[in-house]
Parts: C-alpha cells; sequence; structure tokens
C-alpha cells in the first residue's frame, strides 16, 4: 500500500481520526436536536465493523495515531466493545492507537469494566448542569442520576484522564460554571467548557446569545485563580492549573478563538463520509469506495485528496458562512 501522511495545503499534518459509531442518541439535548429526533440514518448505510477496522487500519499506515469515538451516542452501538477491541490493535507509528470516546456516560455503569479491557484508554462524558430538574428540561430526560453513575464507573475501569464537557448557554446553565468545576475537581476530572457552535439541527445558533470563551474565563476568575498551562499545540482547549494545580479546567473557544491553524482531526462519519473539518460542506464518500471494491491504495488516496482539500479555517466569520446540513449527531464530535 502506498504511504504518506495526512498532510493538507498548509502543511498541517494529520494525525486524529474521529469516528462516529452511529447517529443515534438516548437524549434530547435542546442545542442539538428536537425533541422527536432527526431523521436516522439508514442501517444498510452504517459501517459494519470490519469496514471501521480496514478504513482505520489504512488511516494509521497514512500518520493517524490517535481515534476518537463519538456518535450520536457510541455506546448505543451495540458491538461497541468488539469495535474498541480492533481498534486497540491497529498499529500506528508510535505503536498501538490510543483510542477515547466522548459518550453521554448513561450505558458506561454497564460497560466500562469491558471498555477498559477491550483498550479503551479514556473517556470524554457530556454533562451541561448538575441540577437533575435542569437536566431532565435540557435533555428532555430524567437521567442525571445515571450520568452521574457513569463517571463513577469510569473512575472505578481506571480511566485517566476523565474530562468532563459542558456547553454553556446563557440564561440556561451559565449559572453553574464555578459549580461545575468544583464537581470535576471532587471527581479528580478536568472540566471543559465548550463555545456552543452552530450545528444544530434547528439552525437556532446565535452568536448574540452564545456564551464566549472570555466570559466563561471570568465567570471562574471570580472563585478560583487560574494559571496558563504550557503550549497547547494541537489540542482544542486552552488549559489552566486551578488554585495552582494539579487540577485543571479547558475552555475550547472554537468560535471566537478558533485553533485552525493547528487542527490535526479529520471526521469519519457513521455512514462512511470523510469531513476534513467539522464545518465541511463537502464530504468524501468512503462508503461507496468500500463496497464497490475499491483496495486500500484507492481508500489511501481518497483520504489524502480529502485532506488537501481542507480550508484554511473554519469560516464562521465569513461573510458567506453556511451552517453544515448535518448536525452535530450526525457529523460525530
Amino acid at each position: 500500500m502506498t504511504r504518506g501522511r495526512l498532510v493538507d495545503r498548509f502543511g498541517r499534518v494529520h494525525r486524529d481520526l474521529r469516528i462516529s459509531l452511529t447517529d443515534r442518541c438516548s437524549l434530547r439535548c435542546t442545542y442539538c436536536m428536537p425533541a422527536e429526533g432527526v431523521p436516522w440514518l439508514a442501517k444498510s448505510n452504517i459501517l459494519t465493523t470490519d469496514e471501521l477496522e480496514r478504513v482505520t487500519r489504512v488511516a494509521a499506515s497514512l500518520g493517524i495515531t490517535e481515534v476518537r469515538l463519538t456518535g450520536g451516542e457510541p455506546l448505543l452501538r451495540p458491538d461497541v466493545v468488539d469495535v474498541v477491541r480492533r481498534m486497540a490493535r491497529i498499529e500506528g507509528e508510535d505503536g498501538p492507537l490510543e483510542v477515547s470516546m466522548t459518550t453521554n456516560a448513561l450505558r458506561l455503569p454497564q460497560l466500562a469494566g469491558e471498555l477498559a479491557d477491550a483498550g479503551l484508554a479514556r473517556v470524554n462524558v457530556s454533562i451541561d448542569t448538575l441540577r437533575p430538574d435542569r437536566f431532565a428540561e435540557l435533555t428532555r430526560r430524567d437521567r442525571l442520576d445515571d450520568v452521574l453513575a457513569g463517571i463513577a464507573a469510569a473512575r472505578a475501569a481506571g480511566f485517566s484522564p476523565i474530562k468532563l464537557n459542558a456547553v454553556p448557554m446563557r440564561g440556561v446553565n451559565d449559572d453553574e460554571l464555578v459549580d461545575l468545576v468544583r464537581f470535576a475537581v471532587d471527581q479528580g476530572a478536568e472540566m471543559r467548557f465548550i463555545e456552543q457552535m452552530p450545528l444544530d439541527a434547528g439552525h437556532i445558533w446565535s452568536r448574540v446569545e452564545m456564551v464566549r470563551g472570555e466570559e466563561i474565563l471570568d465567570t471562574l476568575s471570580t472563585a478560583f485563580r487560574l494559571t496558563p498551562v504550557g503550549v497547547r499545540g494541537a489540542e482544542p482547549a486552552e488549559r489552566f492549573l486551578v488554585d495552582d494545580g494539579p487540577a485543571t479546567v479547558g475552555v475550547i473557544a472554537s468560535v471566537t478563538a478558533p485553533f485552525c491553524g493547528a487542527c490535526d482531526r479529520v471526521r469519519l462519519t457513521a455512514d462512511g463520509q470523510l469531513r476534513n473539518c467539522l464545518f465541511a460542506r463537502e464530504e468524501s464518500d468512503l462508503l461507496a469506495l468500500l463496497r464497490s471494491g475499491g483496495d486500500d491504495d484507492a481508500i489511501a488516496d481518497l483520504m489524502r485528496l480529502c485532506i488537501t482539500g481542507k480550508r484554511a479555517g473554519h469560516g464562521i466569520d465569513d461573510e458567506g458562512f453556511l451552517q453544515p446540513d448535518r448536525p452535530m449527531s450526525a457529523i460525530g464530535g
């Protein structure tokens, strides 16, 4: 197979592959999808585990060293443990791939131990509020206790670091930022706040209503001493020591302080579409290539072509910016 790194026109080397295992989710977060959900992908179009493994092996030969499994909710995939096991056995240029996952944690009490045994290295858990009533209103499901049990299960399984993700929303949960950091510190986890992005199914995102990264830091600074941590590199979060550490907090200001210049991520949707940017409006069809008999060289060529077309930035501030047709649940984080 022809080998060569995934390098775009701007010299960015891509090492991080985000793979969506399913577009389905067990929650209905108001900033992500409507109460009735969205039209789901046809089961026949979802990549099989063999196809996922094959694509990931090719990606590893092109310099990918980390795989993040996402959704929708990845733990809804029936064979998720087998997917993790297969991914963790793939060798990258620095040894076995690092396999991580972003999850709502609802099924972690049942699966955390098996996932750890299969080779999952770490988890990111989405938790936007610590108030049961608010959680039920925000997610349209009364499941906060299950999320908390999932976080406890992740700790018991030995995942480290555990990162907790929250999207601050004005008038919804922006009064809980300090409480969320204190909770994360108590859990031995890192809290990460993510600016709300224009990726909702209803296309109702508003820049004016968005809680900006600088606002998040201003609020946290009223309760904690925040000290910047080292060089950020390709990491999306700007990280800070909390009260001199060792606990840290991260802020991902994708809209107001984009980090596109160091982006090393490429995304694969559950239905086999390769995306070179979270906000891309174009996709490269790996599913069709896989099912029409394309060999590994052809897969590698399509990956390189996709990365070659990557733009310098996501373009949210451009006058002609158009929100992607797919919502976040169908793209994968």
